[in-house]
């Protein structure tokens, strides 16, 4: 199984995050669902957790690199029916 960094740099080539995923992140998916909060937080007002300009980059690219340098902080539950 290919890991989330060579995962997104496949999506979208430009996409070079610094340093590798937290192990925690183990899909593309589960990266797009935390990358995807964060960035609406962001949107709304949040101050980036790296030094990016916000006029520069969009907020999506500022969430992907916070995630990568480990600024984010998120759980994972397990669904249980």
């Amino acid at each position: 199984m290919a890991k989330a960094t060579e995962l997104m740099t496949d999506i979208n080539p430009s996409i070079r995050l610094q340093e590798k995923m937290p192990p925690e992140i183990d899909s593309k998916y589960r990266l797009v669902l935390i990358a995807a909060e964060r960035s609406k937080q962001i949107m709304r007002g949040a101050s980036p957790r790296v030094p990016l300009d916000p006029q520069r980059h969009k907020p999506t690219r500022i969430a992907l690199e916070e995630i990568a340098r480990g600024k984010v902080r998120f759980t994972i539950e397990d669904r249980e029916s």
